[in-house]
């Protein structure tokens, strides 16, 4: 059975205030760390495109391939701190996280940066919830709420500066300095754990499911890297994509069968069984899918499409961030007077609105636009995480909650890396096939084309004018191609609310 860092009430740490004040910088830094990498990256995504020559959808590989990682080890993380101790893990997974970093801003090909960032989501998915174990056990009882807030502000900066931060480091420097400003804060952070945070109890007896975490880190595993290279080797013509799916397929099967007949399994099978919790982790899903590929796609909308410099494509994303946190706030307040089901249906509509918005875009909308829908799905995010939070725990028996956690952040993980993948995939399909729609319409004996300035522009008889003529089209292809993928989240977005109807009630549902 799978071991999560405990989070029951235990007595506080007791150390003096100075040093209390050090270990709670060090551990909101890491939190802030792992937050930032989150969204730093994305607005350097297109100057990454151009070092490595990689299309779109394979630039898409450096936000998957560490969401994906940190998913896989989120689970072992209790475990490991168990089996090893609570500091000597977390100083390790900064120390980690923070090397990685450094490799990932010196990479040179697209394999390389891949690799790293598996390796920095490795050591990145125990920074969050040991840094949450640490503040909940450094605090007294009364001042708990006020520490976790502090925490929490920390995990919210990071939608919020990302953005901004990536796009100036990056027109300032470069991309490569996205992943270089964590190596000054790592280094001070493993300082100041390794100096002042206590080391806790460790214990022979946490147990982990090999087998089952095994199988299932081996399904989740082939099935994304099928959905990363399934466009470029064209699917199932590919035998590298087949062998892919027939890995995933046969490793989920292992796992099924550990889970329903191993004695201690990796997941416990009460954890299904719980309608609210199932249905949760399913919307917890689509809300990571929404929240991550629609990010994955702004940024090279604004830059390639409507030629906004870094700094500013950077600026207006990070609203999205600013709208999250102002309605997190609003709905930590409302909860318990207002039903969880109501404020995720009503998430969920404000997101689909804001989703629509976006289907009308086209590369001539104002900055204020771009800036305002984005807040609106930033206020859509804020006001799904805490009632989806509530709807899956609810019901659960307070003996698996601390394994369902594992679960529940894998759900949200492996929804943005599919949505990524699967919205990128659709992006260059969607993309030739309107291409060759638009062509289609497009020759010498075309009236449009014959008359005016046009006909010097576009002159379908020289070799420059055919090439000005294909990038226009192309360009226009994508803007559909865009819009698709919009739609796409906007269905999702829709059909996902009836699945409240299954919750079961309770006076704070």
């Amino acid at each position: 059975m799978s071991a999560t860092v405990a989070t029951t009430a235990t007595a506080p740490t007791a150390v003096s205030q100075s040093h209390r004040l050090i270990v709670t910088i060090c551990t909101v830094l890491a939190t802030l760390m792992q937050s930032l990498d989150s969204t730093i990256a994305n607005v350097a995504l297109p100057y990454m495109q151009g070092t490595m020559s990689a299309s779109q959808e394979e630039i898409n590989w450096v936000l998957t391939s560490y969401i994906i990682a940190a998913a896989i080890m989120t689970a072992p993380t209790g475990y490991l701190s168990a089996r090893f101790g609570r500091t000597r893990l977390f100083v390790t997974a900064v120390v980690g996280f923070t090397v990685a970093s450094a490799l990932c801003g010196l990479a040179e090909t697209l394999g390389q940066i891949v690799v790293f960032r598996v390796v920095q989501g490795m050591f990145g998915a125990a920074l969050v919830p040991l840094s949450q174990s640490v503040m909940y056990e450094l605090y007294p009882p009364e001042q708990r709420a006020k520490a976790m807030g502090l925490w929490t502000m920390g995990v919210m900066m990071g939608p919020i500066c990302g953005p901004i931060l990536g796009g100036w480091l990056t027109d300032n420097y470069s991309w490569r300095w996205v992943f270089y400003i964590n190596v000054p804060f790592g280094i001070l952070t493993a300082i100041g754990l390794l100096a002042f945070l206590k080391e806790s109890a460790r214990t022979g007896t946490a147990r982990l499911d090999w087998i089952g975490f095994a199988a299932l880190s081996l399904a989740i595993g082939s099935f994304q890297m099928m959905l990363d290279r399934g466009e470029t080797l064209d699917w199932f013509d590919s035998r590298e994509i087949v062998l892919e799916a027939s890995i995933a397929g046969v490793a989920f099967y292992v796992f099924l069968v550990q889970f329903c007949l191993a004695p201690r399994p990796f997941l416990s099978p009460r954890l299904f069984a719980d309608r609210n919790f199932t249905v949760g982790a399913i919307l917890y899903a689509i809300m990571g899918l929404i929240m991550y590929a629609s990010l994955a796609l702004l940024a090279p909308y604004l830059q390639t499409l409507m030629n906004y410099p870094v700094v500013t494509a950077g600026i207006a994303l990070a609203p999205r961030g600013a709208g999250l946190m102002i309605a997190a706030l609003i709905c930590g307040r409302v909860m318990g007077r207002v039903s969880a089901r109501l404020l995720v249906g009503f998430g969920f509509l404000i997101g689909a609105y804001a989703l629509y918005e976006m289907t009308l875009w086209t590369p001539d909308i104002s900055q204020s636009t771009v800036i305002l829908v984005g807040f609106i799905q930033g206020l859509s995010i804020g006001l799904l995480a805490i009632p989806i939070n509530i709807i899956a725990f609810a019901t659960l028996p307070s003996a698996i909650r601390t394994e369902a956690t594992s679960i529940y952040s894998l759900m949200r993980n492996l929804g943005s890396a599919v949505g990524i993948s699967v919205t990128g995939a659709l992006l260059q399909t969607n993309t030739q096939v309107n291409h060759a729609l638009i062509a289609a319409d497009i020759s010498p004996f075309n009236r449009a084309l014959q008359t005016g300035s046009v006909s010097h522009f576009w002159n379908t008889e020289s070799a420059r004018g055919v090439a000005m003529l294909n990038e226009v089209v192309t360009h226009q292809a994508r803007i559909i191609a865009y819009i698709d993928d919009f739609k796409l989240m906007l269905v999702l977005a829709i059909l996902v609310v009836p699945l409240l109807l299954l919750v079961r009630t309770s006076r704070t549902q």
